[in-house]
């Protein structure tokens, strides 16, 4: 069916409030060349886009925002996020503040099968939701998702349904295959969400619980989203030449088959695709970026609807026991000490290293404890040498003192030149996949992701207007978000104003702006202007129907 968008404004517009964005290049987010003009906004919308400029003395202006030497584009749209967990916290502008200040006025949420919303009102598992590695104010559904949020929001949310928080809420991290009664349950939550307006929904397969579902129940819930038209975004289960989900020896590169997993699903519920944040971790699956890539424009040449956000960093985050088995996670700390135990963990590691291309140089410490500062940002290597211990004693050492709680980055999940191919490539659009931290050193795509593609795209020789189209209309498109994303008249007055020659970004420290962000504004109001966060609480849930 197709549905017809409308907004569910989280704060009405204080005024009429009539503003000009003088004398910039308009890059309109259609992937055109950019042409010098005006843009006027009024009462949250774009009233007008004059190529060329406002004729002198026509039109009464509250404000002039003088953008000569810069360029005007739609407010930039982060393809996948995770921060519809931090909208209803008493800090919830320390989580929201880096984005806006990296020109992102819109965040697709609800990601890798974790959303706030899709819980039953009686689930004894509520606590449950968000995997572990978030933790939800107050889950419940999504009418109360949409209620909870109003007046909260810095920046819009598109929400999407996670079909962990709904496998969660009915079952916990039970393992067992759910019953039908039971899958009719996980799709009355589906349908709630769906007709409330979210825009799909996720799968996480390398998270509880959604490791544990069985085809029939993940072909339900993706043909329950396609009913909707509804778009389905998949954290597939390997993003590595071996992981845990798949046997170990004789068969293809599990990263293939996590993408032919993914293509099954989508043939069967004949669902629109998203393969979330395509990455090759470890220099052993790089080889697959010729084939994957050969296979999403197969697909889409068949007539299927799949298609990849990806980052502009070559690191990412994780967990500090990322390295270690499942075995030997479940074993007693008496147990792990066992000679016998260290040798076989140790034998284990490093074969895992060698098969995934990685090596201790690649992981990074972010978080071990706030007892032990001294440890963040430093390589383990580094680290194991300076203390006159081997590499991986002092990883185990790490996974020690954090109590297994620790994170990490780990690096090689491409080079730069596979991130300009994927830049140039026609299916990717862009995202950060990050949150900021409450301690340790942050992921740099919290705070510099969008710009260091605008750095790139500088790099490169890549025209502006393909990085604002991946940023802005070509996303839009793809997740069907009426009204956004274009400087057109009569939509909504996202707007991100940039110096695309003054842009750099410092990657050697992670949490520094960006610079180049010189004004945002979300629906019409100002949340950046002149580099400084306003504090402004003017975003919206974005519904579908």
């Amino acid at each position: 069916m197709i549905l017809i968008a409308w907004q569910l404004r989280s704060a009405e517009v204080t005024d009429e409030m009539k503003v000009l964005f003088k004398g910039g290049e308009i890059v309109d987010g259609t992937g055109a060349a950019p042409y010098v003009g005006d843009v006027v906004i009024e009462a949250g919308r774009i009233s007008r886009v004059e190529k060329g400029g406002v004729p002198e003395g026509e039109g009464n202006f509250d404000k002039v925002v003088d953008c000569a030497g810069k360029q005007i584009c739609p407010g930039l749209i982060d393809a996948h996020s995770h921060n519809d967990f931090f909208y209803d916290r008493d800090d919830a502008e320390m989580f929201y503040r880096p984005f806006l200040e990296q020109g992102i006025t819109t965040q697709i949420t609800g990601n890798c099968s974790f959303s706030p919303f899709g819980v039953e009102p009686d689930s004894p598992y509520i606590d449950k939701v968000g995997g572990g590695l978030f933790h939800a104010v107050k889950a419940g559904s999504f009418s109360e998702f949409k209620e909870r949020a109003k007046g909260r929001l810095y920046v819009n949310l598109v929400p999407l349904i996670g079909h962990g928080t709904v496998r969660c809420s009915i079952s916990g991290y039970d393992p067992k295959p759910l019953s039908k009664e039971q899958i009719d349950r996980e799709m009355k939550l589906v349908d709630e969400a769906m007709e409330g307006g979210a825009f799909g929904g996720s799968f996480g397969f390398m998270y509880e619980p959604g490791m544990y579902a069985e085809k029939e129940e993940l072909y339900a819930f993706a043909k329950e989203i396609a009913k909707y038209d509804g778009i389905v975004t998949v954290h597939p289960r390997a993003c590595s030449k071996v992981a845990l989900g798949y046997p170990l020896f004789g068969t293809p590169p599990h990263i293939e088959m996590a993408l032919d997993e993914v293509i099954d699903i989508m043939e069967q519920s004949k669902c629109r695709m998203e393969y979330s944040h395509l990455i090759f971790t470890g220099t052993s699956s790089w080889p697959s970026i010729d084939p994957m890539l050969k296979k999403f424009h197969d697909y889409n040449e068949k007539g299927y609807k799949i298609a990849y956000d990806n980052y502009s960093m070559t690191y990412g985050a994780s967990v500090i026991t990322l390295a270690l088995p499942p075995w030997y996670l479940a074993l007693s700390e008496k147990d792990r000490k066992k000679k016998s135990t260290i040798l076989k963990l140790k034998a284990v590691i490093f074969a895992t290293k060698k098969l995934l291309g990685l090596d201790w140089c690649d992981f990074t410490v972010a978080y071990i404890s706030d007892d032990h500062k001294e440890y963040e940002g430093r390589i383990i290597s580094e680290i194991a040498k300076e203390e006159g211990m081997s590499d991986m004693d002092m990883y185990l050492k790490l996974v020690e003192l954090s109590k297994a709680q620790g994170r990490i980055y780990v690096d090689k999940y491409y080079n730069d030149e596979h991130i300009r191919r994927l830049m140039e490539d026609d299916l990717s659009i862009f995202m950060t996949d990050a949150w900021v931290e409450e301690a340790g050193v942050q992921n740099g795509s919290a705070f510099q992701c969008f710009p260091y593609f605008f750095v790139r795209a500088k790099k490169y020789g890549i025209p502006v207007e393909k990085v604002v189209r991946k940023m802005t209309g070509e996303t839009v498109d793809r997740f069907c978000i009426k009204e956004r994303g274009y400087l057109k008249e009569g939509y909504a007055a996202d707007i991100t104003v940039i110096d695309f020659n003054a842009m750099s970004v410092n990657i050697k420290n992670p949490s520094e702006k960006p610079v180049g962000i010189c004004h945002v504004y979300v629906n019409g109001e100002p949340a950046v202007e002149n580099g400084k966060f306003t504090g402004t609480h003017t975003g919206e849930v974005l519904l579908k129907n």
